[in-house]
């Protein structure tokens, strides 16, 4: 028999894989093959995060919880990906503005876009928030930097064979290495700083267990 709690963290992780599946394909219907949509930073932390959901379900039937250091990391990579859509692809006063792009496209592809840059964000964001304990360390924050690094990578060395690039921030034949090097420092920094957000959320949320009569250890940091 499962319980009220687990009920809900199986509901909430089914909820997030039907809502990925259906943001990705609906994606993939209107702009392109699922093939040409792998290359965007998007698509792919939405599929990590119907892979992560469907996982975190069977563990939440049996009672068990994954671990913080993995959960926060998957709703690091959504939270990037529904602020730089609305705060920088989305932006129209921006320099690397999609806003033209993305208004012009057909109703399908829109729905997508809303799906997998609105609606999976706050799902991971919500998981994050209410279900399982794992008490996140404020050190995980850079080493969830190390996938965006190596997307940015594979970005960069896909354009050299491609001559394309997924976002305007990338595009090397536009800003050159220079501007590149300089964005991944921006983006970067911010990066780790909503890294360290996520941290601090599950903190707030989150108290350390202790024994009874334990007096909490002097001195004790992350």
């Amino acid at each position: 028999m499962i319980d009220g709690g687990r009920r809900v963290a199986v509901a909430l992780r089914i909820v997030t894989v039907l809502a990925v599946l259906v943001g990705v394909g609906v994606t993939a219907v209107g702009a392109d093959t699922l093939p040409g949509l792998l290359p965007y930073f998007t698509i792919q932390s939405n599929l990590l995060l119907g892979c992560f959901a469907a996982y975190a379900a069977l563990l939440a039937r049996r009672g068990g919880q994954p671990p913080a250091v993995v959960k926060g990391a998957v709703t690091t990579y959504m939270v990037i990906t529904g602020l730089v859509y609305h705060l920088v692809l989305m932006n129209g006063a921006g320099e690397f503005s999609m806003a033209d792009e993305a208004a012009a496209a057909s109703a399908l592809l829109q729905l997508g876009n809303q799906l997998t840059h609105t609606l999976t964000p706050i799902l991971a964001v919500l998981d994050w928030l209410l279900l399982d304990r794992s008490r996140a360390r404020f050190r995980y924050a850079l080493l969830w930097l190390a996938y965006p690094l190596a997307y940015l990578a594979f970005a960069l060395v896909r354009g050299l064979v491609t001559g394309t690039y997924p976002y305007p921030f990338v595009d090397v034949t536009e800003l050159g290495y220079g501007g590149i090097a300089v964005n991944t420092l921006v983006f970067g920094g911010a990066f780790y700083l909503i890294g360290l957000a996520v941290v601090a959320a599950n903190r707030a949320v989150t108290r350390p267990r202790r024994g009874r009569g334990t007096a909490p250890a002097a001195g004790r940091a992350d």
